[in-house]
């Protein structure tokens, strides 16, 4: 019988300054998303310790007051842990101990150093927790070698910082073997780091050029019906995406569950055949090391025909996660990009009654928008229609004949055009066909048919 492994519970606070340009509602929600990126670490969050100033505290984020009430608690916890453990025999002496502060901002290097100093624990600023959570979850050799470079970019000032605490003994001494006259251990890691970064950067350029080289000979294969799911992070883009595709795709309620770009056929396929692909979720504050380093994952977005930009319906901030994304995909290039919005998840906003009365105001705010969710069969079966309507929109619908001395190219018309209809006498087939205008000439020029083609909308 296989035992079962518990994983060790970790816990964490986290600690966040509200300035006076930040409602109370866009804070909240901020904090929320901050613990859904811990939980997504593995963290459980015990308390949030929040603090109203017209400015962060230029030497450690908090004011000393607020990192003396960190600091007990956390001291709190640590002796409420001991006392906890001894009459059930525990032997862990970290069980249950505060582990970490999450800070909802990017803070300097001193600012976090003096921060740990004055809290008692270790400080990961936001920053730092999505870049943690990148690092994790990469899994293809491109999406890795982007993560290494926002993490090395990210390291190297704090690499600076951490040597001015070191001191003296940070410097290198010169002679035999030496890399160089007086020259510190800082200034060899930030040439490494350098070069490092050098490295992954022509990585990464031969794999942007293998990677569009392999789309432009799909396009040239299957035409350019492309469509890419883009939207904030944990939206359901996934859940999206294995509906439309039947693929086996990644789901999990976590964020930044998706990181590598995955590219399916919708199903049942359609003609034109159209690639679906989903890409990373986009967040409030997402480092900009980040948007550049997955500017070429994020390409796929920009290269499609289409975007289904997918909304938490359910979620109080929706707005606000809408702004996000819209700031992404103008930061890459891809807000001219024609997109349907998909207000996805409608099944979690309360009763039938609750649900309709958000639908219809998000209709009345974004007319052509779809309101859906993903778990719905007939839901999932409109949004095909919708996407299968936007590609054949420009197509033409024509008659063409083709004689039965000719009926082994019934299956290559089949292929490039939707037959809507068929009749037959004595000589062949009249093929009433829909398809692009480019398609439907080379068969006109080929079977030497000269109809009229007509818009099909």
């Amino acid at each position: 019988m296989r035992k079962e492994v518990k994983v060790k519970p970790k816990y964490a606070v986290v600690a966040s300054v509200q300035l006076p340009n930040v409602s109370d509602v866009e804070f909240e929600s901020s904090l929320a998303e901050l613990r859904d990126l811990a939980k997504t670490l593995g963290f459980e969050i015990t308390a949030t310790f929040t603090q109203k100033r017209a400015s962060f505290d230029a030497t450690a984020y908090m004011g000393v007051g607020k990192r003396e009430e960190i600091r007990a608690y956390v001291a709190n916890e640590a002796e409420f842990t001991e006392l906890e453990r001894a009459p059930h025999g525990a032997t862990d002496p970290d069980a249950g101990k505060i582990e970490v502060v999450f800070v909802d901002h990017e803070i300097s290097p001193s600012q976090a150093r003096n921060l740990e100093i004055g809290v008692g624990c270790e400080v990961m600023d936001r920053t730092m927790v999505i870049l943690e959570i990148f690092h994790r979850h990469a899994s293809s050799r491109a999406a890795r070698a982007q993560v290494e470079i926002a993490r090395l970019g990210y390291m190297a000032p704090r690499m600076r910082e951490a040597a001015k605490l070191a001191g003296p003994q940070g410097r290198q001494r010169s002679g035999t073997g030496g890399r160089g006259a007086g020259e510190s251990h800082t200034e060899l890691d930030k040439r490494k780091i350098r070069d490092r970064i050098a490295e992954l950067q022509v990585e990464i350029a031969a794999m942007d050029v293998e990677r569009k080289t392999q789309r432009a000979r799909r396009q040239e294969r299957q035409g350019i019906a492309n469509v890419a799911l883009v939207g904030y992070t944990n939206a359901g883009k996934s859940t999206l995406m294995r509906a439309l595709t039947g693929s086996e795709v990644l789901v999990e309620n976590k964020l930044f569950a998706t990181l590598d770009t995955t590219v399916r056929v919708l199903h049942p396929e359609s003609i034109p055949r159209v690639l679906v692909s989903d890409t990373v979720g986009f967040i409030k504050n997402l480092p900009h090391g980040l948007v550049a380093s997955f500017k070429s994952t994020l390409e796929e977005a920009i290269d499609a025909s289409l975007l289904l930009h997918v909304i938490d319906a359910s979620d109080p901030g929706y707005e606000r996660q809408r702004e996000v994304t819209d700031a992404v995909l103008g930061e890459i290039g891809a807000e001219a990009v024609p997109r349907i919005r998909v207000f996805n998840k409608i099944d979690h906003v309360g009763d039938a009654a609750a649900q309709a009365e958000h639908e219809a105001t998000l209709r009345a705010e974004y007319p052509d928008c779809i309101v859906m969710s993903a778990r719905r069969g007939y839901d999932v079966a409109k949004l095909r229609e919708a996407i299968i309507a936007f590609f054949q929109r420009d197509r033409i619908e024509a008659e063409v004949f083709l004689p039965w001395s000719a009926q082994q190219m019934r299956s290559e018309i089949f292929a490039c055009c939707e037959v809507l209809e068929e009749r037959a006498d004595g000589e062949g087939a009249y093929l009433r066909i829909r398809g692009e205008r480019d398609e439907v000439n080379s068969l006109y020029e080929r079977f030497g048919q000269a109809h009229t083609a007509r818009n099909s909308f």
